[in-house]
């Protein structure tokens, strides 16, 4: 590091949990993000201040006027582009050093499968079961941590999925993939601004702790958020032995 990256990461550096070593760490990650929306904003805003050198933002969409009431990476004056030009745009803004790729696509198949193999840690911030399971199967299928997680009305959802740990449980083991989970979106039910705030900073939290092996993450734990009655309840998760995507790991 050079003095100006010193001072610059000095609050991050003066914590024994993270330090010089964990700091250097962060410089020499890569962070692939799904999604640039609500938590894929919060998350690429952290990640991109705390240093991590790499990091490749994946959305096929453009920035509408309803995106901006929570989607914080986003100004008015992107409406209409790509999000994931506005959000290097802003990021690049907040750290000129930080290295922001983007993939101005839905990422699938062995395109996935290629952005999940140059990536440290994943985060998902997709709003579809599709993406997430398809995400998830690249992560099992390349031992990836990913960090996954969801917002919609008042409630949000954290869970750390380490498929580096042989007995960790993967999306797939809480969310069976051929289920009947019922798919929701904001533009239907709404989302409450400040939610996706809260789980995306988690998910940059969770994703930088992995990297500089700080505290404990959330690997077999399900984080549930009700931001209404501002409770938070922690589930402990098991691998599934018959699931479909990691049994055969």
């Amino acid at each position: 590091m050079n003095d100006d990256q010193l001072l610059r990461y000095s609050r991050h550096i003066l914590l024994p949990e993270i330090g010089i070593e964990g700091q250097q760490r962060l410089l020499d990650a890569h962070v692939l993000l799904i999604g640039a929306g609500g938590l894929g904003s919060p998350a690429a805003l952290y990640l991109a201040s705390a240093g991590v050198g790499t990091l490749t933002v994946c959305d096929g969409d453009t920035v509408d006027r309803t995106n901006l009431q929570r989607q914080i990476v986003h100004r008015e004056s992107a409406i209409g582009r790509p999000k994931v030009e506005s959000a290097r745009e802003t990021l690049l803004a907040l750290n000129a050093e930080a290295r922001i790729r983007t993939v101005a696509e839905r990422v699938e198949g062995a395109r996935l499968e290629a952005l999940v193999a140059e990536a440290d840690v994943v985060l998902d911030g997709s709003d579809n079961f599709a993406t997430r399971h398809a995400v998830n199967r690249a992560c099992v299928r390349l031992r990836k941590p990913l960090v996954s997680g969801a917002g919609i009305r008042f409630d949000g959802q954290l869970a750390v999925f380490d498929l580096r740990q042989a007995d960790a449980p993967c999306y797939a083991c809480l969310f069976a993939e051929d289920g009947e989970q019922e798919e929701t979106r904001c533009a239907v039910m709404g989302v409450f601004a400040p939610l996706v705030g809260i789980v995306g900073a988690m998910q940059a939290a969770e994703a930088l702790k992995l990297i500089t092996a700080a505290g404990t993450s959330m690997s077999g734990r399900l984080l549930l958020l009700d931001v209404l009655a501002m409770e938070l309840r922690t589930v402990k998760l098991a691998r599934d032995p018959a699931c479909a995507v990691c049994s055969v790991r």
